[in-house]
């Protein structure tokens, strides 16, 4: 008996039987629903990380001028990092307020 060849496939959107309102009607779905938030929640911590790694190299390599040449990196870095905590109120990610982008868009 050997291990099977391969890898874990994970369902990429939240369960459709989750209800917001009454979270523990099914507590399958909770469950399901609070994996798929802590893996989004990692896979948005990884980016940053990626784009932190960007913005080193990019100090190093452009030394004097990186103020002017690293400037997209730094707002990419930034705008990466906004909202991805894990914070310490334990509110369900759709309870928090809407971001900057879309209440200036309304």
């Amino acid at each position: 008996m050997g291990r099977k060849k391969g890898y874990v496939e994970f369902d990429d959107n939240p369960p459709d039987d989750f209800d917001p309102a009454n979270p523990y009607k099914d507590p399958v779905a909770m469950l399901e629903m609070r994996e798929h938030i802590v893996r989004e929640k990692w896979i948005q911590i990884e980016k940053a990380k990626i784009i932190r790694e960007k913005l080193r190299w990019c100090y190093r390599i452009e030394g004097i001028n990186h103020h002017q040449k690293c400037r997209h990196l730094v707002k990419q870095y930034l705008e990466s990092t906004r909202g991805i905590g894990w914070g310490k109120d334990g509110r369900h990610p759709s309870l928090h307020g809407p971001k900057v982008e879309e209440v200036e868009s309304e």
